[in-house]
């Protein structure tokens, strides 16, 4: 070939000749090309969530302003990945309330446009779910260290929900108990056995759990920058505070869903397991609070990366765990959510485990 020009001719002869002998270019392909890592990992080798916190009074996350018909079409969601229990996070915070509590407006708190105690018991009746409601939170625990509000406040507010709500519903199903804490936290343990036991008593018995945080290295304040800290609780001395905790409350606290997002991945089954010895000891259901938001960002918060979640559903299997709830669905895992990579957190979910 004696230059470029050449080169280029004899090029297009042959190309030509290969149209006309019916030869066809090669074409992107439109199937897929498996690129989900089905041989990286076991399917279906976690504890599947089966319960979700609803969160419409929170302080740091925003609001979706959802009416009944989005609302419905979240439990729609929730029921097609196996989800029995929906937990409201908060029936109150601060001034901000669910329902038209005489008694807390009647403390200074608004009037809310919407019932939503009403709307998610009569969406719990709907799809068959169980309903654990959560008591008020004033505040005032926050901003002084002191608990004895809460137990004051929550007083009238188990006798007034039970009353005007617990007996209509079938799927009102139990109690959570929302002061949260870490460690043995100065009055802790007699305002969880105070509000558990009138949470039975008025009940007729029904079931009752908290959910702590475990004082990891993640364990820091949600409006600062940081996202780790030095002074991490060890194992050891998370276990001796808990067993004194439980001691304390497990006549009248059922069950105990650790916040999984504090401590690191590799500090999973460490702390499982002694959260699932304990448990063990008292007679007490252990779950995990799978949350489904990630601690691991600047920016709080996002969905999490499904394999961060992956990872905490397999160590809570592998640990024995009775139940896998997750703070929180509608936000971080449903298809509707404000978040789009919830949705897709979702169907990643739903692959993983065949839903």
């Amino acid at each position: 070939m004696s230059n470029r020009r050449d080169f280029i001719r004899n090029m297009a002869v042959v190309s030509g000749a290969a149209i006309m002998s019916g030869c066809q270019q090669p074409q992107p392909s439109t199937e897929p090309q498996h690129l989900d890592g089905k041989d990286l990992i076991i399917r279906d080798n976690g504890l599947k969530i089966t319960g979700t916190f609803l969160d419409e009074i929170s302080h740091d996350i925003p609001h979706q302003n959802w009416g009944a018909k989005e609302w419905d079409r979240d439990f729609q969601y929730m029921k097609a990945i196996g989800i029995d229990t929906v937990i409201m996070i908060r029936s109150g915070y601060r001034k901000f309330i669910t329902y038209p509590s005489k008694y807390l407006i009647s403390q200074g708190c608004y009037m809310p446009s919407v019932d939503l105690l009403e709307l998610f018991l009569r969406l719990a009746d709907k799809y068959d779910m169980q309903f654990y409601f959560e008591l008020y939170d004033s505040g005032h625990y926050w901003d002084t260290g002191d608990m004895s509000m809460e137990v004051e406040r929550n007083k009238y507010v188990i006798e007034e929900v039970w009353n005007d709500y617990g007996t209509r519903h079938k799927s009102f199903g139990g109690w959570y108990i929302s002061t949260e804490i870490s460690r043995n936290t100065k009055g802790a343990v007699q305002t969880f056995y105070d509000m558990g036991k009138q949470c039975k008593e008025v009940s007729g018995g029904l079931p009752t759990f908290i959910s702590p945080w475990i004082d990891g290295k993640k364990a820091v304040e949600a409006a600062g920058s940081a996202l780790t800290k030095e002074n991490a609780v060890s194992v050891e001395q998370h276990e001796r505070e808990w067993d004194e905790i439980f001691d304390g409350i497990h006549e009248v606290v059922d069950a105990c869903a650790f916040q999984d997002g504090h401590i690191d991945y590799n500090e999973l089954d460490a702390f499982f397991t002694v959260n699932k010895k304990l448990a063990d000891r008292y007679g007490m259901q252990c779950w995990t609070n799978a949350e489904s938001f990630d601690r691991d960002m600047p920016i709080k918060f996002f969905p999490i990366k499904f394999d961060k979640l992956r990872l905490k559903l397999e160590a809570a299997k592998r640990c024995g765990y009775d139940k896998a709830i997750t703070f929180e669905f509608s936000h971080f895992m449903s298809p509707q959510s404000a978040y789009l990579q919830a949705g897709h957190l979702y169907d990643r979910y739903r692959e993983y485990f065949g839903l």
